[in-house]
């Protein structure tokens, strides 16, 4: 039953996309009569230089993910988003002091672990051992942070770039006001 009904679904699919609408522009051998139609809402398309140049980014995304790639957060100072910097380091500072911190506990509990070797059978204090595995595997997280940060910092100087010119004001009307949208449902239920 329901692979006929996906049959039937599909054959109405084709079907209504034959009922489509057509193109009402038939092409004649006078080209020069069809003129398009700009509505007064629309924009016409400049293909002027200058105004092609005016369009292109003001930053290029590329210099600041190598700003950031050879200092961190030096492309969010480029695109001027000079908030994230601040955050960069801060986060980033704060994980390589745990970074280091943990790798200096992990190195004192592997020598340790190694004292406590006995030479005939390889066993050791199995605490300092759990121990050494806790801190090794705290800092390898670490670690992981810190290249995610890396990551995230390149990929977010290089989107600041792309979105560096980028008009985020508000919809506004003909005259300059902004316009609210209101939409209204009626429904009838028979």
């Amino acid at each position: 039953m329901p692979r006929c009904c996906i049959i039937a679904g599909c054959l109405l699919l084709l079907t209504l996309r034959g009922l489509s609408q057509t193109d009402s522009v038939r092409s004649s051998a006078d080209s020069a009569s069809i003129r398009p139609i700009f509505r007064p809402d629309s924009i016409p398309l400049s293909t002027s230089p200058a105004e092609l140049r005016s369009s292109r980014p003001a930053k290029s995304p590329w210099l600041a993910v190598g700003f950031s790639a050879v200092a961190p957060g030096a492309g969010q100072i480029y695109n001027t988003n000079y908030w994230k910097a601040p955050l960069i380091w801060g986060l980033g500072g704060y994980w390589i002091y745990e970074w280091i911190k943990l790798n200096n506990k992990y190195k004192d509990l592997r020598d340790q672990y190694n004292q406590s070797l006995v030479s005939d059978p390889p066993i050791g204090n199995p605490r300092y051992l759990s121990n050494r595995d806790f801190y090794r595997d705290e800092r390898d997280k670490f670690a992981w942070y810190l290249g995610a940060l890396y990551f995230l910092n390149l990929v977010d100087a290089y989107v600041g770039a792309h979105l560096y010119d980028f008009d985020v004001t508000p919809d506004l009307g003909v005259d300059g006001r902004v316009e609210p949208k209101l939409t209204a449902t009626l429904r009838w239920n028979f």
